[in-house]
């Protein structure tokens, strides 16, 4: 892996994080820094399924993957928040 790749994970999962938590219903009481990581978390496991499915890497923007990493992060911003509100 080289650094730009390392880069472009991370500004891609931080987007995507911010999206599962836009499409999220409610407010999330879990902060952007958090929201980040559990995107940058989406897009690594939502990469790592679409492989395994044999979704197909494309020249542009890989639909499938994206709306995978998306799904997870939705799911991983719920769960995050679900348990921080029952910690406090």
């Amino acid at each position: 892996m080289t650094i730009e790749s390392i880069l472009g994970a991370i500004v891609i999962g931080a987007v995507i994080g911010v999206i599962g938590c836009l499409l999220l219903p409610g407010r999330q009481a879990i902060g952007l820094i958090l929201t980040i990581v559990v995107g940058i978390v989406a897009a690594l496991i939502g990469t790592a399924i679409a492989q395994v499915l044999g979704v197909a890497t494309t020249d542009g923007i890989d639909w499938i993957e994206l709306v995978m990493q998306v799904a997870l992060a939705v799911v991983g911003v719920g769960l995050v928040a679900g348990l921080k509100r029952s910690r406090v």
